[in-house]
């Protein structure tokens, strides 16, 4: 793969041998930014999971204390009394029923994370095909499928983001972004990682950490040291 003469240049600043600890990862990631936007910066966690054994699935959420840098928008299925509520909080898109076929037939998604009420997961339920694979699917776990919409759009408002295993059993999530104060960015690192450890599965034999990789959008690599976690 032909990498940009940016990329390149950016590439030189950081030892590939290295594990980094993270403030001195993340002092090198904003360093490396050269793209002409404000890049996110993302963490990425290979581990020592199998995904394809329910017991050894990682799927969480976690408010970061400094937020995303992302305007996140927040769709709620929500019937009754719920609706007024969750159109109070904030929700930017509440409805029901009559929302499944603007998704489905007309391929409306302008919503980065979607909320329902347990009553309406029967009818959300049948947008799975659509929303599953965008991992937009309201879950309880990620605290996605709740009574309380209040509060549900208030901490994804404030900076919550979910977690999970992919199928290469990695973690992928954005801590915030280049523009953000250094000290910012590690607080929303160790918020994650934070509660990675707390959702490691007591199943899982053997390294739970296999690697830690704190990057930008565009920039390359930069590898952290994953002792204090083995």
């Amino acid at each position: 793969m032909k990498r940009g003469k940016k990329y390149v240049e950016a590439a030189k600043l950081v030892d590939r041998g290295t594990f980094y600890e993270p403030a001195d990862a993340i002092a090198l990631v904003k360093k490396a930014a050269q793209a002409k936007f404000d890049e996110t910066v993302e963490v990425h966690i290979r581990t020592g999971c199998d995904g394809r054994h329910a017991e050894q699935q990682i799927r969480g959420a976690v408010v970061l204390p400094h937020g995303t840098g992302k305007t996140v928008k927040v769709l709620v299925f929500a019937k009754g009394d719920k609706v007024n509520e969750a159109e109070a909080a904030g929700a930017d898109y509440v409805g029901g029923e009559e929302l499944i076929p603007r998704i489905q037939n007309e391929g409306w998604l302008d919503f980065d994370v979607v909320v329902a009420t347990p009553d309406m997961m029967g009818v959300v339920g049948r947008l799975g095909k659509v929303l599953g694979p965008k991992g937009l699917m309201p879950n309880p776990k990620a605290g996605t499928v709740t009574m309380d919409v209040t509060k549900a759009v208030n901490d994804i408002k404030a900076g919550k983001i979910e977690y999970r295993l992919d199928k290469t059993n990695i973690v992928h999530v954005p801590v915030g972004k280049v523009s953000f104060p250094d000290e910012n960015l590690q607080d929303n690192y160790n918020a994650l990682m934070e509660a990675i450890m707390k959702a490691k599965p007591s199943a899982l034999k053997g390294q739970y950490l296999k690697s830690i990789t704190l990057t930008s959008t565009m920039g390359p690599g930069v590898k952290v040291s994953v002792a204090k976690y083995s």
